[in-house]
């Protein structure tokens, strides 16, 4: 029936967009990133002389 089209064309799209967000929701939350490797330095131990 054509007259129902337009309803079914609304579910759809809510349909596709809840499913869109899911997978975009679900591929952000499972990515962990790795914490880059920082050396550790000594700013206690090094001497701050600013010469203004």
């Amino acid at each position: 029936m054509p007259q129902m089209a337009p309803i079914s064309w609304l579910t759809l799209f809510i349909a596709f967009s809840l499913i869109l967000l899911l997978f975009n929701f679900m591929n952000y939350f499972s990515f962990l990133p790795q914490a880059p490797f920082h050396q550790k330095i000594a700013i206690s131990n090094s001497p701050l002389n600013w010469k203004w």
